[in-house]
């Protein structure tokens, strides 16, 4: 019989996804459940008798694409539909592959490697950002459609071989557009190259449907050198296709191994994008009636004018996200939840998207559900706590200063505004609350008492089993939802240690899992001499690899230019901040190095 401790292991996690609301509909069957305001079929082509027509090209060609492209596998319809697809868009050549997943990893993959940079959206979707990843370039992660972040990611990775900006020409989940031509002319000043997602703009924008990157309207010389469009959405078939020049084709064909080494698409669907393409392009009526749909429906619900078809209903909660899909199914209507990793914590919703087959009737009935679930939602956000931003204080070890900057933190907050500040777990015979209490000035009732304290100077785990006990990590979660609950502007949480410290080892919990998880800021703190590089660059890499950014790196210590030089470049962090070691730490000291510096942007006062 065979060894069932990996499926309970499994079963467990599946059980904590459950637990915080993470749970996911596992009935695949593609039945949609009522009126269909979830699935990206934005012009309603997966059922146009024409292009379904088109796939009898089966009878001529085989069901199967038989092995990769270059192993005779394929037809010559795929090429016929690469160069429908790349006349439609106005570029030299595309290249169709089975996926947009597999075309993202391909393409990034293929372009930047080792010793470049790739400056990614933080909004971007999963398939670009796993191709970032994946392509072993530094990344750097800019905050939304903020062209001077952008510009400052972009003057950070100066010294790399090739920069590579990455985004969506239509966000996928927040439905808002990229602003391409500014982004193009940063790429133009900083020596980039841009690569644009047209997925869920493709169909719908630009003429005759060519996508947002057409609508933009760049004219002369431009740093684009790519599209991807994905075939599942507006075109309503299957696959992706990457447009660029010739020579990117034949470079992709040679270098992208999601293309390299994978089966060919079915030629019946590559001559059903044939027929999908040349339908497609003189949609104009259903573009029309999509288009129209999304900004009736954002309308009369009061939100903001979507870009294309994708119309986001906020909710906040992962639970009852899910309680207002289920809501709306019973009523007729599948509008399913978002919830993370897809969208960050506390921004789970809805992600409503509106089609060219929908009718006015239905699109007024979703929006008389959906202003009454407001009203029940507003009566009882009224009586609900709010939730303070988080900023979290993490180390690349022990003793590097994370007590003297969450000092600093909390004496700049007292100017204007309030927090409190919370150590979850302290070790040893130190008491950082204390510490920071007395540094800052802080009100006593801004001061958090710890979740646990051992006497034991060693990581929390260590510390609690020499006193006998263990962390439960529930009850500190627990812990954490409250304070930050009851917190006003701003929760500080200062780890103990190393991001690497595990909290408990049944089942085997570091501080960086939790932090994965608590929707937070994170500032950076190191030593700023000898052997900070390696700490701290390792760090950077282990928190980027659970999707998380750093907001602010600071360096404690005597300064060493060359390594603050070096990490405020390679760290990717938005803001590096040098502490020297203050020969009386006091709040009078800290007051002097609070005026050289604004603190108020991290801290969002």
């Amino acid at each position: 019989m065979t060894d069932p401790r990996l499926d309970h292991e499994l079963e467990r996690a599946l059980e904590e996804r459950a637990r915080r609301g993470l749970k996911r509909e596992t009935k695949l069957d593609g039945v949609v459940p009522g009126v269909d305001f979830g699935s990206n079929d934005y012009l309603g082509l997966s059922r146009d008798d024409a292009i379904a027509s088109a796939l009898t090209a089966a009878a001529a060609y085989g069901v199967g694409g038989r092995s990769a492209r270059l192993l005779a596998g394929g037809s010559v319809l795929h090429e016929e539909s690469e160069r429908a697809l790349a006349r439609w868009l106005g570029a030299e050549a595309a290249l169709l592959f089975p996926s947009g997943y597999q075309a993202n990893i391909g393409l990034v993959g293929a372009l930047v490697g080792r010793g470049d940079a790739i400056l990614s959206d933080r909004d971007n979707h999963a398939s670009l950002i796993d191709g970032a990843r994946l392509s072993r370039a530094r990344v750097i992660v800019h905050d939304h459609c903020d062209l001077g972040d952008l510009e400052r990611a972009l003057k950070s990775a100066a010294g790399a071989r090739r920069r590579l900006v990455l985004t969506e020409g239509v966000f996928s989940m927040r439905g808002d557009r990229a602003p391409l031509a500014e982004i193009d002319q940063l790429c133009r000043r900083y020596d980039a190259w841009l690569v644009v997602d047209e997925a869920h703009a493709a169909g719908l924008l630009g003429p005759c449907g060519a996508g947002a990157w057409a609508e933009a309207g760049v004219e002369g010389e431009h740093r684009l050198c790519a599209r991807l469009v994905t075939c599942g959405k507006s075109l309503g078939v299957a696959g992706a296709f990457v447009a660029g020049s010739e020579v990117l084709r034949r470079h992709l064909i040679h270098a992208a191994r999601s293309f390299l080494f994978t089966t060919a698409p079915p030629p019946p669907i590559a001559g059903a994008l044939l027929a999908a393409i040349e339908r497609c392009q003189n949609a104009d009526d259903l573009r029309a009636k999509a288009l129209g749909n999304a900004r009736s429906l954002a309308s009369s619900l009061g939100l903001p004018a979507p870009a294309a078809a994708i119309v986001p209903f906020p909710v906040g909660d992962s639970g009852e996200a899910v309680k207002l899909a289920s809501t709306l199914r019973a009523a007729g209507f599948y509008a399913p939840a978002v919830r993370p990793p897809t969208v960050p914590v506390e921004a789970a919703g809805l992600r409503l998207v509106c089609r060219a087959d929908q009718t006015p009737t239905q699109v007024e009935q979703l929006v008389s559900l959906l202003r009454e679930v407001r009203v029940s939602a507003a009566s009882a956000s009224s009586r609900a706590p709010t939730r303070a931003k988080v900023t979290c204080v993490a180390g690349t070890d022990t003793g590097v200063g994370k007590t003297v900057v969450s000092a600093l933190l909390m004496r700049a907050a007292q100017r204007s505004g309030h927090a409190r500040y919370w150590k979850p777990l302290q070790t040893g015979d130190d008491d950082d609350t204390a510490t920071v209490r007395a540094l800052s000035g802080a009100p006593a009732d801004s001061m958090l008492p710890n979740h646990a304290w051992f006497p034991l100077p060693a990581s929390p785990h260590e510390a609690a089993a020499a006193a006998g006990q263990r962390v439960d990590v529930s009850a500190l979660e627990g812990d954490y939802q409250r304070h930050r609950a009851a917190a006003a502007d701003r929760l500080l949480v200062e780890f103990a240690g190393g991001l690497h410290v595990p909290i408990d080892l049944d089942p085997a919990v570091l501080q960086i899992d939790w932090l994965a998880r608590m929707d937070a800021d994170v500032v950076l703190v190191a030593r700023a001499g000898l052997g900070t590089l390696n700490h701290t660059l390792l760090s950077v890499e282990s928190l980027r690899s659970r999707g998380l950014g750093v907001r602010a790196l600071f360096l404690v210590g005597p300064p060493h230019a060359s390594n603050f030089r070096t990490l405020a470049e390679l760290s990717g962090a938005s803001r590096c901040y040098e502490v020297p070691t203050f020969d009386d730490l006091a709040p009078a000291a800290l007051d002097a190095w609070i005026d050289r510096y604004d603190l108020a942007e991290l801290l969002h006062v």
